[in-house]
């Protein structure tokens, strides 16, 4: 399989091991709920990079549809550079502006994209699938570097979507009116792939069934007739057709009936077959409404029509801030979001956008979810200083209504609710050694959980009492731990702990505390793993 090489990719290529993990800090004053959860809707202000690696643990492999609009690297989004790779060539791009004069543009956007790609295949299920927005810019590195890290053969479509619904007449060469969505399955289903993504059809809209009409009265129902003739020509499907007015018709030169000449009898015997009212016309088949799928398959060009294009998505956020001087020149529109979710999520679906700008996706899950009664959740992630006055902000007044919005259910609002979240301290060795920065408990406890078993940790198994945090598949663990350094000094794993933890389950228990005043024997009997907390809390100097 063909590679792409670039500057910088050797540095790269494994830095999302390297990111450390952060605190996800609750902002209650900022949230749209009664209780902040991990688990609703959210919203998460900070470096996209940090909050994928902060999100693993409670979502690694539950994100059923991934859709990102990163910048597009024309020269003209004044995009920065910020991972903080440890190379002396990446370290002098930091903080940098990337322009159109900079000649190393494309190699720092694919230094960007690299390792948040490899964390959103990580947070991607198995059934799930990814979407990105891009244009000709980089849409041909990003197709081979998709490859590199989803796998060729989990390559879906390019789908080409109609941005514009003008051309524009003052273009030098060609007028640009269209731009890409490539699409990757974590895995395809094909050959001996036999689970993985499965795409949704389009829901049928009402002009479509108008469509379909009853001229005989058939007492099958409304029908539509197409055409009995194909290409793929054959011989011996190449015959004469009498029609019920006697005259004789033939295929066009080239193409032969779809069907032999038996089965056009049987055909028409069912009266399947439409002459049309004078029974004079070339015979079409029908087909029933009552027979057609209750969706169909989409194709690979969306239409400006059918999906809007960027100048209605500029209209629709001008209804929610017509007060607001909005940074974004190109933003989506709701319905091409929602026709990414129709195709590529389920009623219960957990959807994530890392670049979520004025935040269109999460308007687009709510919508969804009020026409079809669903429970989808979004996770958006933005780094921006505007991450609560539009992206936020916009999701509340979704949420609430806008009186003069011109869309009823904008006005009325679509319900819901979110958790708004900050990026806080990394929970790394330094500063447990130094005492500072200290975890809370449910935030070690998430830590500690995902790197010990690489499973989801659930906030809600958490037993303050009993010091119990979750049960993966091979273990019960357990945490004693207090964010008070005093304490950590002065407690560790004791025989009367042991004796006090619940009943065994025929699992092995995995307890981490600051130290162990039990010896191995002890830990046999009880079943018990023992893993110090990583950090050496009796050499810390007061």
């Amino acid at each position: 399989m063909p590679t792409l090489h670039f500057k910088g990719k050797t540095f790269v290529q494994n830095h999302h091991l390297a990111v450390k993990y952060h605190q996800l800090v609750p902002k209650k004053e900022l949230s749209l709920t009664d209780k902040v959860s991990l688990h609703d809707n959210l919203i998460i202000k900070g470096d996209n990079l940090k909050a994928l690696k902060a999100l693993l643990p409670t979502y690694a492999g539950k994100v059923k549809c991934i859709y990102i609009d990163p910048p597009y690297n024309t020269g003209n989004e004044k995009w920065v550079y910020n991972d903080n790779v440890n190379s002396p060539m990446i370290k002098e791009w930091l903080g940098s502006v990337v322009d159109k004069e900079d000649m190393t543009r494309h190699d720092k956007w694919l230094c960007m994209m690299m390792p948040r790609l490899k964390l959103l295949r990580e947070l991607l299920s198995e059934d799930g699938a990814i979407f990105i927005s891009c244009d000709d810019n980089e849409q041909h590195n990003l197709r081979v570097l998709l490859d590199e890290i989803f796998g060729q053969q989990n390559f879906i479509q390019n789908i080409i979507w109609q941005k514009k619904f003008s051309p524009q007449n003052d273009a030098k060469y060609f007028s640009d009116n269209h731009d890409f969505i490539i699409c990757y399955a974590k895995n395809k289903i094909e050959g001996e792939v036999t689970t993985g993504w499965v795409r949704n059809l389009i829901p049928r809209t009402e002009e479509q069934d108008s469509r379909y009409s009853n001229p005989d009265n058939d007492s099958r129902g409304a029908w539509t007739s197409s055409d009995m003739t194909v290409k793929t020509y054959s011989a011996e499907y190449d015959y004469e057709i009498t029609t019920p007015s006697g005259n004789k018709i033939k295929p066009t030169k080239g193409r032969c009936w779809f069907t032999s000449k038996d089965n056009f009898q049987k055909l028409v015997d069912d009266n399947r077959v439409w002459f049309g009212e004078s029974g004079t016309n070339v015979p079409r088949i029908k087909k029933f409404l009552s027979e057609v799928q209750d969706g169909i398959v989409p194709i690979s060009i969306w239409l400006h029509s059918e999906v809007g294009h960027n100048q209605q998505a500029k209209q629709e956020l001008k209804q929610l801030f017509d007060e607001v001087d909005l940074p974004f020149d190109t933003p989506k529109p709701v319905s091409l979001i929602k026709r990414v979710l129709q195709l590529s999520t389920d009623e219960d679906s957990i959807i994530l956008d890392s670049f979520a700008g004025s935040g269109t996706t999460a308007h687009a899950v709510l919508e969804l979810n009020k026409e079809d009664g669903g429970n989808r959740k979004f996770i958006l992630v933005e780094q921006e200083d505007y991450a609560n006055t539009i992206t936020a902000e916009r999701v509340r007044r979704v949420i609430k209504g806008v009186k003069t919005a011109k869309s009823d259910l904008l006005k009325k609002g679509t319900g819901g609710s979110f958790s708004y979240f900050e990026l806080g301290d990394t929970i790394e060795m330094e500063s447990l050694l130094r005492g500072k920065n200290l975890p809370s408990y449910t935030e070690f406890a998430r830590y500690l959980f995902y790197t010990a078993t690489g499973e989801e940790f659930n906030e809600k198994a958490i037993n303050d009492k009993t010091g119990f945090i979750g049960e993966s598949k091979n273990y019960e663990v357990y945490l004693f731990y207090k964010a008070e350094l005093d304490w950590l000094k002065k407690n560790a794993l004791t025989l009367e702990l042991c004796k006090s933890l619940p009943k065994f389950k025929n699992k092995q228990r995995l307890v981490f505390a600051p130290a162990k005043y039990v010896d191995d024997h002890t830990l046999l009997d009880y079943r018990i793993d023992f893993c110090q907390l990583p950090y050496e809390i009796y050499r810390i100097q007061r």
